[in-house]
């Protein structure tokens, strides 16, 4: 979400009224279908000055998850190998982005329709998922990011590198994800849920994480600077009117998106 400072709270420190912003609100906190909405300062970047608030609306979510995934959980670095599924959606489109910003070799699986497209985001190699089959032309990859489901991640395990990882943003939660949340209690109950694609991880000979993105406005305005240098862009496939609301979520549950979805006043 974007949008403009209203007000402040007395022990905020480096935002005032009037400021343009851009943020992921934190779990719970829920309201970026309101007009208005309070967010914790900890969580607000300043917005990306060469983004207008659309464009900047479409940034937090995924430029986050990307960013959260390559860097603070698989530690990507110049060279790797990197393959990110629908490329030419919301996440995949940026997640290629950060991944090449890294340094790493990136292959995607994109419709016939989306091969330019995903190319131009710097893809180095693109599958066409319609007439082939990436666990039969990729090899060697140190990271896999997967949200498409079970059969693409155990999939996806067989195209990884010894000591490779395999993140899912739809798959069973892990123990790790229970620590995340704060809540050791779950841990075995998430370790029960995960327990057949850890398996299956380990006799391949890799590893495998369940990732949800945090709210964070320190990255937030790492990122901004990357969006302004021109490192990174937005992917938006199109806007629609607040009053549209209903609309938009159709359009994303029936398939339709090609990008970033943004709600506007």
């Amino acid at each position: 979400m974007s949008g403009v400072i209203t007000q402040v709270g007395e022990r905020v420190r480096g935002f005032e009224v009037g400021d343009e912003i851009y943020s992921r609100p934190r779990d719970l906190r829920i309201g970026t279908f309101a007009e208005t909405i309070a967010i914790d300062a900890a969580d607000v970047a300043l917005k990306p000055a060469t983004l207008s608030f659309e464009e900047a609306a479409a940034v937090p979510l995924v430029a986050l998850a990307a960013w959260q995934a390559l860097v603070d959980l698989a530690q990507v670095r110049p060279g790797q190998k990197v393959l990110v599924h629908a490329g030419a959606g919301g996440l995949g489109s940026t997640v290629i982005q950060v991944a090449k910003h890294l340094g790493a070799h990136v292959a995607t699986t994109a419709h016939t329709k989306d091969i330019d497209k995903v190319r131009g985001l710097g893809a180095d190699e693109v599958v066409d998922y319609t007439q082939q089959d990436f666990a039969e032309l990729l090899t060697g990859y140190d990271v896999v990011l997967d949200s498409l489901g079970p059969a693409s991640l155990e999939k996806s395990m067989t195209v990884l590198a010894r000591g490779g990882i395999a993140i899912s943003v739809v798959g069973s939660p892990d123990p790790a994800f229970a620590a995340q949340l704060g809540q050791p209690l779950l841990k075995p109950v998430m370790a029960l849920m995960s327990r057949k694609v850890r398996r299956r991880a380990k006799k391949l000979g890799v590893r495998y994480s369940f990732f949800f993105m945090r709210a964070n406005g320190d990255q937030l305005k790492l990122l901004a600077d990357l969006y302004d240098k021109g490192d990174l862009r937005p992917v938006v496939d199109r806007t629609f009117a607040f009053e549209d609301t209903i609309h938009a979520l159709a359009y994303v549950e029936q398939g339709n998106a090609n990008g970033k979805i943004v709600i506007t006043r």
